[in-house]
């Protein structure tokens, strides 16, 4: 079935949105102009593959616990946990997190990660480098959808941006990245469980889908005359991806995972699809499919892992519910792009919106803390088996090397071959933004 305007999302500037076309159950949103090519023809590049792979952990993942162990410190801070050797001499990792340590030469665990705003869980920082602040009207966009602005798709069948984040029941956990001011036409297309089978035409042949979209066209008139603050948009640009994605079979076959050999699908292993509390699945299956998608085409994926906001019982939870899942799954994630010869070309990055408190709490947890986090990344050409920042002797302040959002997100759009500091992008008013927040890539990875 076609169904015009579809089910309501919020979008960051509070107002109700329209996915504007659903086959079946999927919605074809966020999805760009093939013509934006011609932007990065005129760069010299030519359907360039180099990717990024963001995982953001939901609710922020204690960084003392994970790479930044703090064995000198009083019990009440340092926690349970052991750290153990990796295959880099002279770093070490929790003894939760194995897989990792095994490939630490392709990794660099960044110790040092600051620039929340506050502890309010908000994937907003993650996805954007920046806080909300001086924000212009629409909010600022996010990596994925500014790279969908500057490259658009590969393909006409392989979204550019692709969220693999279902709804959470708080909102900014299931967030794939917002488009902000960028609008609908560079959202995040957003499959999910049983609606990828509506990403092929099934009993809908090309001649009917032909008169479909003839009959989208008699919807323009009401569109322009309701089209305030720019609400619709790009939506001719969307309807033309959503039928680029059902005239060929190349995302759904991306999608799926029947094509993989078992012995890649066991590496990954599977996870649990059931959202964890308000936040998002620990689905491993999810780290398969981003490294799909990007072989497919799309310039970025996003994927929510869990809900680390262990207020209580921090070491029980992350040691039978979340390390040792998002350990196989990262690290299964890192070492297949090796194998495939895709480090060069596809960065990965996982991290959270804060770090946790050095002091362990009475009910055996740990807090917010904006002052300072961790994170990992890996790939993209980056210079790896390095560890960057450092905290105190408690793990509560930066010692040395801060690392900011922004930052990180510089040296991803130099990965990409995009310059953050000269490239800008136009808000609804037409006054250009720069890409970061005057932030330049990190000397040490690039």
């Amino acid at each position: 079935m076609l169904n015009i305007l579809g089910s309501t999302i919020d979008l960051c500037d509070g107002l109700s949105r329209r996915n504007f076309l659903q086959i079946g159950s999927l919605a074809l949103g966020g999805l760009t102009l093939p013509q934006l090519l011609a932007a990065e023809a005129q760069a010299g590049i030519k359907n360039s593959r180099k990717a990024v792979i963001m995982i953001y952990m939901v609710g922020a993942p204690p960084h003392q616990d994970m790479y930044d162990l703090k064995m000198e410190a009083p019990a009440e801070i340092r926690g349970e946990f052991q750290p153990i050797n990796t295959n880099v001499p002279g770093i070490q990792v929790s003894e939760h997190m194995p897989g990792i340590a095994a490939i630490m030469d392709k990794c660099v665990p960044l110790r040092s990660v600051h620039g929340s705003p506050n502890g309010s869980h908000d994937s907003y920082i993650c996805y954007s480098g920046r806080a909300k602040t001086n924000e212009p009207t629409g909010g600022w966009p996010s990596l994925g959808s500014i790279v969908s602005r500057l490259r658009g798709p590969t393909t006409r069948a392989v979204p550019p941006f692709i969220g693999l984040a279902p709804d959470a029941g708080h909102p900014p956990y299931g967030s794939p990245g917002l488009p902000g001011f960028l609008g609908i036409r560079n959202a995040a297309f957003r499959p999910s469980g049983p609606a990828s089978k509506d990403m092929v035409l099934a009993d809908v042949t090309p001649e009917r889908l032909d008169s479909r979209a003839s009959l989208l066209k008699g919807f323009d008139a009401f569109r322009r005359t309701m089209d305030r603050e720019r609400i619709y948009e790009g939506l001719d640009e969307v309807t033309q991806q959503a039928l680029g994605i059902l005239t060929s079979n190349a995302l759904a076959e991306a999608m799926d995972l029947s094509n993989e050999p078992e012995s890649i699908r066991q590496k990954y292993g599977k996870g649990d699809t059931a959202k964890y509390g308000d936040g998002a699945p620990r689905n491993l299956e999810h780290f398969l499919l981003a490294r799909r998608l990007v072989e497919a085409g799309a310039r970025v994926v996003t994927l929510n892992f869990g809900r680390w906001d262990f207020h209580s019982n921090n070491h029980s939870e992350l040691k039978n519910t979340h390390l040792p899942w998002f350990d196989q799954g990262l690290s299964a994630l890192i070492d297949d792009i090796n194998q495939r010869g895709m480090a060069d070309d596809v960065a990965v990055v996982a991290w959270g919106e804060f770090g946790r408190t050095p002091q362990i709490n009475k009910n055996a947890g740990r807090d917010h803390w904006p002052q300072v986090g961790g994170g990992l990344v890996a790939g993209g050409g980056l210079r790896t088996g390095q560890v960057i920042g450092a905290t105190d002797r408690l793990g509560g302040e930066v010692a040395s090397r801060p690392v900011h959002f922004g930052e990180v997100h510089a040296t991803l759009y130099h990965a990409m071959g995009i310059n953050a500091n000269t490239t800008t992008v136009r808000d609804l008013s037409g006054r250009p933004h720069y890409l970061v927040d005057g932030h330049q890539p990190m000397p040490e990875l690039i």
